[in-house]
Formats: C-alpha cells, sequence, structure tokens
C-alpha cells in the first residue's frame, strides 16, 4: 500500500493533502453527526468557499447527505471512513505513538486518536468512541464491569453498542459519588452502559469521600458490603485519569491536605488514589468502592484520558503498571512521548 502511495504522489505530488483533507471533512461530519457549512468550516479551519466544493464533490460520490439545516455523513460514508482509519493513522504517524508507548510501558494496546480534547470538543467525542470500541470487544458473557466517573467517560457511556442485548452482564460504579453532575457520576454511566446494551446495573449509593467513622459505620450495613463484593469482582474496569489537585478540589479535601499531597509529589488521581511521577501511591482517602488490590488483581483495566494537560497524570498512572488498554489522544500522546524520552535520556547520562 504505501509503495502504491510512494508511486502515484511522483504523479500526484499533492495526493496525500488532498486525501487528508477529504477525510477529515468525513470525519469531522460523522462525529457532529448533524452540521451546517458555516460550522463546519470555521471547526476545520476552510474557507466556505473552498469546503462547499468538497461537500459537492463528496455528496456527488454518495459520501455525504445535504439537507436544508446540514449535513450528515452517508452509511457509504462512514464504511469508506472506517476502511480508510488504519491507513490515515499510519500516514499522520498515529500508530507510531501507541506503537511506542505501548512498548515502554509493556500494555496490552493502546489507541491514539487525532487532536486535543483539552481544546477540541470533537476529539473528546472521538476518544469516547474509542473507549467504547475497545470495551465492546474486550466484553464476555457474564461480565462484571466496574466504571468510574468523569466527562470523558460519558462519552463513552453514550457510545457503547452491542450487537445483541448483554443479558448476562453487570455494570456497576466503581466508586460512590463525588458531588458533581449527575451526567459524570459512576453510579449514572454504569446505568447508561447497561440500557444501551441491554445489560443489568446495580447503584452504590454513597458519597466517595467519607471519614473514618462514617465509612467504618456504613460498611456496616449488609446491603453495601454486599454491593462493595459485587464491584471488587469485576473482571474489567474501566477508568479515568486525572490531575492531582484538581480531583482533591472536586472531592472537596481542604487546602491544607491538598498543599501536603503537593508536597508528597501527587501528580494524579485514578480509582480515589492519588499517585506521584513514578506511579507510586503518595495519598489515598477511605472510599467505598475499588481499593487499589482489586485494581491489581483485575483481569482488564482500562483507561480512557486525553489532553495536553493530561499527558503527565496519565504518565504517572502507566508507570504505577497496572492498566492493560490506554486511549488518549494525539496532544497527550505527543507529551507522553517527550517524557518517555527524556527518563530514558536520565538513565543514559
Amino acid at each position: 500500500m504505501h509503495q502504491i502511495i510512494e508511486l502515484q504522489q511522483q504523479l500526484l505530488p499533492d495526493l496525500l493533502d488532498v486525501m487528508s483533507k477529504r477525510y477529515s471533512i468525513l470525519h469531522q461530519v460523522m462525529l457532529s453527526d448533524l452540521i451546517g457549512r458555516r460550522a463546519l468550516a470555521s471547526t476545520l479551519g476552510m474557507t466556505e468557499r473552498v469546503l462547499r466544493a468538497e461537500t459537492d464533490l463528496l455528496k456527488s460520490q454518495g459520501l455525504l447527505e445535504i439537507y436544508p439545516n446540514g449535513m450528515r455523513i452517508s452509511e457509504a460514508g462512514k464504511e469508506l471512513l472506517e476502511k480508510l482509519e488504519p491507513f490515515y493513522k499510519s500516514l499522520i504517524g498515529l500508530n507510531q505513538l501507541e506503537e511506542k508507548i505501548r512498548a515502554h510501558f509493556k500494555l496490552k494496546q493502546v489507541i491514539v486518536v487525532a487532536g486535543d480534547s483539552d481544546i477540541s470538543p470533537q476529539t473528546k467525542r472521538e476518544l469516547g468512541k474509542a473507549g467504547s470500541q475497545v470495551l465492546g470487544k474486550m466484553l464476555r458473557p457474564n461480565d462484571v464491569v466496574a466504571i468510574t466517573g468523569g466527562s470523558t467517560l460519558a462519552q463513552v457511556a453514550n457510545q457503547l453498542t452491542a450487537p445483541a442485548p448483554l443479558k448476562t452482564n453487570l455494570f456497576v460504579p466503581a466508586r460512590g459519588g463525588l458531588g458533581e453532575s449527575l451526567d459524570y457520576q459512576a453510579n449514572t454511566l454504569a446505568s447508561t452502559m447497561a440500557k444501551r446494551t441491554g445489560a443489568h446495573y446495580r447503584l452504590l449509593h454513597v458519597p466517595d469521600h467519607l471519614g473514618e467513622e462514617a465509612f467504618a459505620s456504613i460498611m456496616q450495613e449488609p446491603t453495601i458490603r454486599e454491593m462493595v463484593k459485587v464491584i471488587r469482582s469485576a473482571r474489567i474496569v474501566v477508568h479515568g485519569i486525572g490531575e492531582a489537585a484538581v480531583m482533591a478540589r472536586r472531592r472537596k479535601l481542604d487546602e491544607k491536605e491538598i498543599e501536603e499531597m503537593a508536597q508528597e509529589g501527587a501528580l494524579a488521581e485514578a480509582f480515589g488514589f492519588y499517585f506521584d511521577k513514578n506511579g507510586s501511591v503518595v495519598h489515598k482517602n477511605q472510599t467505598v468502592g475499588l481499593h487499589l488490590e482489586d485494581i491489581v488483581n483485575t483481569e482488564v483495566v482500562i483507561g480512557v484520558a486525553g489532553g495536553k494537560s493530561k499527558a503527565e497524570a496519565i504518565t504517572a498512572i502507566m508507570r504505577f503498571g497496572h492498566d492493560d488498554v490506554l486511549v488518549t489522544d494525539e496532544a497527550a500522546a505527543h507529551d507522553i512521548i517527550a517524557f518517555i524520552e527524556e527518563e530514558e535520556q536520565h538513565k543514559l547520562s
């Protein structure tokens, strides 16, 4: 394939540029579901005149459907994107990023989507789509799946599908509630995933952050103990990754405790635990749900997180060493590679 492309480039030097532009148009329309020409031109950084010519051509090829209120990708367009995706990822270098990160952290799989989810809602949606596809492929009958909360995992939940109802599967929250938007709560995401796939779900109606007395009291409740046992039986855990200080404030920790965590080197948060740059746990809260030993013993752990701002936190969690799959974006991946190269250089010096 690459040899053919190289030969074609000798005759058509702009071939890859044109292909990349048209791929980007179709991809963006697919992510947006329905989008107007002006909004699409702004998102892609094109003039409306140039975009009109391209979308008219794509329509004539049966790849776009254009309506008075916007445009949608056709089934033929979706099929074409699916076939082109591996080549396109290779073309823009995402495959190389995936393999370098996978090999360095000894992961089973790494998926990198184009863009930066810090600044692009479409990239975050694509991150969620990739995460949902990974999860869908991992699911087996009778699986218990534990999921944490957050805006990125909400994208995973909202795009998860199954070819047939998963009548024997169970989705559960990995931890209690953070007191944030209901849309991003682990309970909400577990129920969303179950409803979208025809599976079952159970909820955990307790706060995520508890004092020692409250934790001890709640754990005396038989229904809570039984639910925690179910959560800890999960074969698959899907989790987000957060910056330590941001997540500590979302948990309403006092500033003195946050300052102490910073002095301990806390950079990242996952599963309710705080990690330093080496992947070591430096702080933990009393939480009802998964414990660290549960993560260590879980068969499949999938981390889904992106954005340049989270690159250092993602790197720290990967150094913890118990994830099997990482789904991230291009902006985070480039910085993760930079951290890897810095570490390798430090070892040589």
